[in-house]
């Protein structure tokens, strides 16, 4: 069987997120298919000049944005319209796991338990982050509720823009070998312990999750939208 290749025409994609782990192989994704990248992060890490070495010069550029501040969201948007023209497909991976180790006792952790501070910034980046532009963790109780809060939201945009033919998708990762879960992959021990846990006996790549996104804004899925699409290697199926 031929290998599938999904190539776009010109298309432009803004990435946030895209300074590491699943927004970095997104965008070297994208721009491998021939879009041309908004790489969106707190601060650069110097890949747009990356992709503009390995696929031509005006490829992609930078936009400084913190995901949780409304108008350098909106400059974002204006900043790749004006380098594109349009704005084709908008990718959003910030995105933090906020893990709470107490200095005091080894009280477990709880939503009740857990400091309002820590849940604020948790559901600011991976829930409002996510409007401005399934699998449960211990340890990080608001980082669960922020991922649901995004597959309802999915759901509802899809509804609301549907009429204006937008596709509104959300990709849901398992355990990716990302600077995310650096603590799990440190420990070879623990490491292994986690990817036991998948039948394949392996942790995803960010590239798995990036050929998911590379799908959902492809003529491909022209019948797809209000969907989660979950990449776990079968965790969430057991």
């Amino acid at each position: 069987m031929d290998k599938l290749v999904l190539v776009f025409d010109i298309a432009i994609s803004a990435v946030t997120g895209a300074s590491s782990g699943l927004g970095k192989a997104t965008a070297l994704k994208f721009a491998g298919a021939g879009a041309r990248i908004v790489c969106s992060d707190l601060r650069s890490i110097g890949l747009e000049e990356e992709i503009c070495k390995n696929y031509g010069e005006e490829r992609a550029t930078f936009v400084a944005c913190d995901v949780t501040k409304e108008d350098q969201i909106q400059n974002l948007i204006q900043e790749a319209v004006h380098f594109g023209g349009r704005l084709d497909c908008l990718l959003n991976y910030a995105g933090i796991a906020l893990e709470v180790k107490y200095r005091d006792s080894d009280a477990e952790v709880k939503a009740h338990n857990f400091p309002t501070e820590d849940w604020d910034r948790e559901m600011a980046v991976n829930c409002r982050g996510v409007y401005l532009g399934t699998v449960t963790s211990p340890r990080t109780p608001a980082y669960t509720p922020s991922k649901f809060a995004v597959v309802g939201m999915t759901k509802q945009m899809a509804i609301d823009y549907a009429k204006d033919r937008i596709h509104i998708n959300a990709v849901c990762p398992g355990f990716v070998e990302t600077p995310m879960i650096g603590h799990i992959t440190a420990d070879e021990q623990l490491a292994a312990n986690v990817a036991a846990r998948h039948p394949w006996n392996a942790l995803g790549r960010p590239e798995d999750i990036a050929d998911a996104a590379l799908f959902l804004c492809s003529d491909e899925s022209a019948w797809v939208t209000g969907h989660s699409l979950v990449v776990d290697g079968a965790y969430t199926a057991q």
